[in-house]
């Protein structure tokens, strides 16, 4: 509530004229006509400047949320907390209908998918959080939320919503994931991709379309790549550590490029995936000699694992150091190779996974990838 003081004894104009200013402030105080018409009378009456005194005191929020860190970096198939404290006015009332409410924002913030829902024992989860999702309740203050086993659709941001009768209070949350993002075009080449093929892309390939802080971070740790792909929120970017002409020119400074928003069902790119740890095993499989693609997939199939998939491949090589320096076939159809220790003959610049195309699947010879899930 605000409170106003008047001070000063003044003759009955002036009073009436208080009078309206207290009725516009109370009632208007944000408003700018009301503004105006208090400037006016300043106007009018001049000597008033001197003789008034307004004083507005504003009590504090009597319920608030805090979450501290407001950031939470985890990795797929692991379990995360994201932190929500309660802070209660000592005068509010106990409520056991308080209501805690978690939702996930969407990338464009456009939406809300609902989480998780709780008040007093009723306790929701909903669409793909459900069973995996509930309170930590380590007081009764504490609405933070524990996700278990992560999966690359968890990575983003999320509210917690407090309700406590006529109170509510809400913060954000940000979920990240350790990972790695590539860029991919499919066997068709380059700009092929609307937003929902490219949505198709990277699930094929044990990914999710990359998000901007994904790809700003793989940016800062040196990403530099040529050829523009869509990002999650449907606009479409690319990262360039050494600027050169074709580029955007070579006198431009290192950033995202940004070609901006595009039409999901018309305008064609490639696009920027992102992926994380995985359960199972990435391996090379050494066989006699080298194998058409279909004999590639029986051979893996043989050794009780199925053909690898590129990010099954960017995830071993950036989050565990995988280096092999034979090219091999994957699922895609695509043949490449990591290497995190560059040397003669194997990637002498850089640590890459190196990209041999998509050679043609009858006639060409290479090894092969595989991935062999958890028991």
């Amino acid at each position: 509530m605000t409170h106003y003081l008047l001070t000063n004894q003044l003759p009955l104009q002036q009073k009436m004229i208080f009078v309206l200013i207290f009725a516009l402030v109370s009632e208007a105080v944000a408003d700018r006509s009301a503004l105006q018409t208090l400037r006016q009378l300043d106007a009018l009456y001049p000597e008033l400047e001197h003789t008034r005194t307004i004083y507005v005191v504003e009590n504090g929020p009597r319920l608030s949320v805090l979450a501290e860190p407001s950031k939470v970096i985890t990795r797929r198939g692991g379990n995360v907390t994201l932190p929500c404290k309660i802070h209660r006015d000592e005068g509010l009332a106990p409520n056991r209908k308080m209501r805690i409410k978690w939702t996930k924002l969407t990338s464009d913030y456009l939406r809300e998918v609902d989480v998780f829902v709780a008040m007093d024992f009723h306790k929701r989860s909903y669409g793909r959080f459900h069973g995996r999702v509930h309170l930590l309740n380590s007081s009764p203050s504490d609405a933070s939320l524990v996700i278990t086993e992560m999966t690359l659709e968890d990575y983003g941001k999320y509210k917690c919503e407090v309700i406590d009768g006529l109170e509510d209070a809400t913060v954000v949350v940000a979920l990240d994931l350790e990972g790695v993002v590539f860029p991919y075009f499919p066997r068709l080449g380059r700009y092929n991709l609307n937003y929902y093929d490219a949505e198709r892309a990277c699930r094929d390939q044990d990914a999710i379309v990359a998000s901007f802080d994904q790809l700003y971070d793989a940016w800062r740790g040196g990403m530099d790549w040529c050829n523009a792909g869509w990002l999650s929120d449907g606009s479409v970017q690319y990262p360039i550590s050494t600027p050169r002409e074709p580029c955007g020119g070579k006198n431009t400074v290192p950033g995202i490029r940004n070609y901006g928003l595009r039409e999901k069902e018309k305008n064609h790119y490639d696009v920027f995936c992102f992926t994380s740890h995985y359960k199972g095993r990435f391996y090379y499989l050494v066989q006699r000699s080298k194998l058409t693609y279909d004999e590639a997939v029986r051979a893996c199939q043989k050794d009780g694992a199925e053909i690898a998939k590129v990010g099954q491949m960017f995830a071993a090589w950036k989050l565990l150091g995988y280096d092999r320096c034979d090219a091999g076939w994957l699922a895609d159809g695509s043949v490449r190779y990591p290497i995190s220790h560059p040397r003669r003959r194997c990637s002498p610049t850089e640590a890459a996974v190196r990209f041999n195309g998509f050679p043609d699947k009858k006639h060409k010879l290479y090894g092969v990838y595989c991935f062999k899930g958890p028991n």
